[in-house]
């Protein structure tokens, strides 16, 4: 078969269908067997109750977690839920010996890092180093019964601790009122946990994907170089450093203290941040060798403490941890902080480090079981890590989630399920025990070094290249966080690029992209012209596509924009002396959705066109589309000859109508 609206042999009628043969001069659409014209169908009518539990179905359950209930008994059913709850009691039932021997390596590997990490990351919210090891006790126990992760190694980071620290410094001095700090700090840990675990609960975890990877990708690499610079006060030894976190302030108050830089400090600091970075380079160049990076920072400070105890009757300028106390974590409940001047503040440190947690969290245990084949249920993680954080609030601990150092080394470690992190917990429950004294001279230096080392794996300057070979507006954004936490502040860092995402959406919504459609010969596909070189344009026809839902946010835009294409294909036919226009046929095939806004600008634009003489068409709109356009009465002003179930069966139609038939 041939269309063209050249000439038209012969058009018949068949009840709901019709069949067209048509012949031209110039093929461009080829087939063997006549085309048939097919009845657009309205979708089964439902009632208002049933669209309302399918919508909501599909927003809060994709992944329709309760299917295994389904057609099981009451009992079976209270046993599955306590195993939905509780997931260690899914492969509780199946643990053997083998699985023990390979977590009790794992935990016992991750606890070698996470103890001297706990340390320096309690420093870098000024809060006290033993809240640090208190946070890497409690929490792994109580994710170990409620994560879904095999491999997460749960514990202080790097970025919350950061944040954390930042913003109740900007109102509450540690050094001049520890306890109203300490007191803040566990409050913001109970609103994030709070926050994290209702978010689980409701089902809301689209939340956190307002942080998009590129400007998480500048976030992070501006925190990192700022956590960096603010540890040159332990590698130079300098005793009055900035509390500001922008770039300036820092490196200007490195340079102001000359006078308090230690030539020892200096030397043995950047010594071990030397022996700790190559480590992390064996590590990253042969995998198998992770235990090298993993054991180096607990190396680092056994060694460095030993140094500092033998050199401490010649060395005075070297500052040192200096006394922790023994014991498990004490209970601080009544601590924490719901009424002052100061609770905004509070929740506030909290909201924002909940996310950072929550999202590097997810991010983590995801990866992980991505490359295991095995599945962890985001909102169920949501509900592990905030229940984990109020239980931590209460028991001495700050913010905490999943860390990707950890919960790499646990990996390459074989660590097999959660009971890694109930080993991890006991090394670090017998430190908090019997070793606490051993830690009175470690050098501020060391904790600085594993800092560094820890965070500089955050600058990921390959994702920023890559942004900019792919999309200029994702590696725009990304710039514009990492510009904005270096020079501005972190808290506002984090905000520029919550903002710079919303903003994206709101472009990529209000902007949809349309295009123009040509046929490829000898086939009934219509593509894009501008992508496809083969694609021709129909004449007489202006075939164009939508690729996206229609409603108010970008209703108008795309009325003013198809009125463009219209112009233009008047004037490009014009100076090409073609075919005259005389039918545009909008492709729905993308738009997935239409409100109120959409039908009007719908039937707006049939209205306008049809008063110049041109006939508007609809093609494939899908099944929801097609009933609202049905209910609000705008199908019948199209008619019978209005809505097509294909592009090539509008055109086939369409051009029998063009000419009279001979």
């Amino acid at each position: 078969m041939v269309l063209n609206s050249n000439r038209v042999d012969h058009f018949v009628c068949h009840g709901t269908t019709t069949t067209i043969k048509i012949q031209t001069d110039i093929p461009i659409m080829q087939q063997s067997t006549p085309l048939e014209i097919h009845k657009v169908r309205l979708p089964p009518q439902h009632t208002t109750l049933h669209k309302l539990k399918h919508s909501l179905s599909e927003i809060f359950f994709p992944d329709d977690p309760l299917y295994t209930f389904k057609n099981q008994t009451w009992c079976t059913k209270f046993f599955l839920g306590i195993q939905y709850l509780f997931p260690i009691f899914q492969w509780g039932p199946h643990y053997n010996l083998l699985l023990l021997r390979h977590d009790v390596i794992s935990g016992l590997t991750i606890a070698s890092l996470a103890i001297p990490q706990g340390i320096s990351y309690a420093k870098l919210a000024n809060l006290p180093p033993i809240i640090g090891l208190y946070s890497s006790f409690v929490p792994p126990l109580i994710y170990s019964l409620l994560g879904s992760s095999r491999h997460l190694g749960v514990g202080p980071v790097s970025i919350a601790s950061l944040v954390m620290g930042s913003m109740l410094s900007e109102t509450v001095s540690y050094t001049q009122d520890p306890v109203l700090y300490l007191k803040l700090a566990l409050t913001a840990t109970f609103f994030a946990g709070v926050f994290q675990s209702s978010l689980g609960f409701l089902r809301l975890g689209f939340v956190i994907d307002f942080l998009s990877k590129a400007t998480l990708v500048g976030f992070m690499a501006g925190a990192a170089i700022i956590v960096s610079l603010q540890q040159l006060k332990g590698l130079f030894g300098i005793m009055h450093f900035t509390s500001k976190m922008q770039i300036i302030p820092v490196l200007s108050s490195v340079f102001m203290q000359r006078d308090e830089w230690s030539w020892q400090t200096i030397l043995i600091g950047f010594s071990f941040l030397a022996f700790l970075l190559i480590a992390r380079h064996i590590s990253l160049r042969k995998p198998n060798l992770f235990w090298v990076s993993a054991a180096a920072p607990l190396t680092s400070v056994i060694l460095s403490t030993i140094l500092v105890f033998l050199l401490r009757n010649k060395v005075h300028k070297i500052a040192i941890i200096g006394e922790l106390p023994k014991g498990v974590n004490p209970p601080s409940s009544n601590m924490l902080y719901f009424n002052g001047p100061h609770l905004a503040l509070a929740i506030k440190t909290g909201l924002v480090t909940g996310i950072l947690s929550l999202t590097e969290g997810i991010a983590v245990g995801r990866t992980f079981a991505a490359l295991k084949n095995y599945q962890v249920d985001g909102n169920k993680e949501m509900m592990a890590i905030g229940l984990m954080n109020i239980a931590g609030s209460c028991s001495s601990c700050y913010v905490t989630s999943g860390s990707f150092s950890r919960s790499a080394v646990n990996y390459n470690a074989g660590a097999q399920t959660t009971v890694s992190n109930i080993i991890m917990a006991s090394a670090v429950l017998v430190t908090l025990l019997f070793l606490m004294p051993l830690f009175y001279y470690t050098p501020n230096f060391v904790l600085a070094s594993i800092i560094i080392t820890a965070v500089i794996g955050l600058i990921d300057y390959q994702a920023a290249y890559k942004l900019w070979k792919v999309d200029k507006l994702d590696c725009l954004a990304c710039l514009c966080s990492f510009f904005g936490v270096l020079f501005i502040s972190v808290p506002l860092g984090l905000g520029i690029a919550v903002a710079i995402s919303v903003i994206k959406i709101l472009l990529h919504v209000s902007r949809p992209n349309t295009q123009v459609l040509g046929n490829i010969p000898g086939t009934l596909i219509f593509r894009n012209v501008n992508q496809y070189r083969e694609a021709l344009r129909v004449p007489s026809f202006l075939i164009l596509a939508v690729e996206s839902p229609i409603y108010f946010a970008n209703s108008t835009y795309l009325q003013e924009r198809i009125l463009r294409w219209v112009r233009e294909e008047e004037e490009r036919i014009e100076a090409n002396k073609e075919n005259t226009l005389k039918c545009i046929i909008l492709d729905m095939t993308a738009v997935t959705a239409i409100d109120t806004n959409g039908m009007d600008t719908v039937s707006e634009l049939r209205k306008m066109l049809e008063k110049r003489s041109l006939q508007f068409v609809l093609a494939n709109p899908v099944g929801n589309v097609m009933e609202k356009l049905h209910q609000a009465n705008i199908l019948d002003s199209f008619g019978l000859k209005g809505v097509y179930l294909t592009v090539a069966e509008a055109v086939a139609d369409i051009s029998s109508s063009l000419k009279p038939q001979p």
